[in-house]
């Protein structure tokens, strides 16, 4: 299977599908919630699409430059940006379109409302504490070298910054949309792992044993490839809900008020 016709198969078609979804939805009257509309879904999407670009791909060309992963060269088109081929940029712009169109689907129904309760505050250092500790881990494991930890380490070290600062500022806010935050990231990392390993076994990529752990889901995936896709779609979740969150803008509010009483009050000290 070429990459092309993964990408169409795996990504474009479920992308259309959910794309005709949202326009019956939107002619039926069914529109996200209030509590998510405090910015533009469609501009939140977009944005992370183009995050999810920026940040992935020099990150990428050194997982191809250092063999981490290949792809056969039969199965390309043949154009690459650096080390990696034309497909593998455009998988990172349909990955954050998928996501952000299954996220948006469930966003338009009772499930994206908010649970009862406050904000437990508490979960804002826990969770950016606890991913801390496991990427000096992961930081540990490239320093010592450790050959059948290079790409877990990789993967942990590129993705948990990023997710801790989302905890650091929202891990309260995500807890209360746990179940909208669940509905999205769980069906959609099953379903690109399975993807994956489709695309494994009939020789689009490889994973380079030497470098994995090789512990395989179901005899196919590497533990690593299915941690991929739960790191990246959790990325792409969790940003978007805290974009579209009413609490998020009126944190975000109250962090600035503060920043600028403590600029004015720096300034008028001097």
């Amino acid at each position: 299977m070429t990459y092309f016709a993964f990408l169409f198969y795996f990504l474009v078609i479920p992308i259309l599908l959910l794309g005709i979804i949202a326009i019956i939805d939107h002619r039926r009257g069914k529109e996200i919630a209030a509590n998510l509309s405090a910015w533009s879904p469609w501009a939140a999407v977009v944005l992370h699409v183009v995050i999810a670009l920026a940040y992935t791909t020099l990150w990428d060309n050194y997982l191809v430059a250092t063999r981490v992963w290949w792809y056969d060269p039969e199965l390309v088109a043949g154009i690459t940006l650096g080390w990696v081929p034309i497909e593998e940029y455009t998988f990172f712009i349909l990955q954050p379109i998928l996501a952000g169109l299954w996220l948006l689907f469930w966003a338009r129904r009772p499930i994206s409302a908010p649970l009862s309760g406050d904000l437990i505050s508490w979960l804002r250092p826990a969770g950016t504490m606890l991913l801390g500790l496991i990427w000096l881990g992961s930081i540990a494991v490239l320093i010592a070298g450790w050959l059948p930890g290079t790409y877990l380490a990789l993967e942990l070290g590129w993705a948990l910054p990023p997710i801790a600062l989302q905890l650091a500022f929202g891990a309260d806010i995500l807890w209360r949309y746990r179940r909208l935050v669940f509905l999205t990231i769980v069906p959609l990392t099953l379903y690109l792992s399975a993807s994956d390993a489709l695309a494994i076994t009939l020789g689009t990529w490889t994973i380079n044993p030497e470098k994995s752990l090789d512990l395989l889901i179901a005899g196919l995936l590497p533990i690593e490839e299915f941690l991929f896709f739960l790191l990246t779609n959790t990325l792409v979740i969790f940003g978007i809900v805290l974009v579209l969150a009413q609490e998020s803008h009126v944190r975000f509010g109250n962090i600035r008020q503060r920043f600028a009483k403590t600029a004015a009050d720096s300034s008028s000290s001097v």
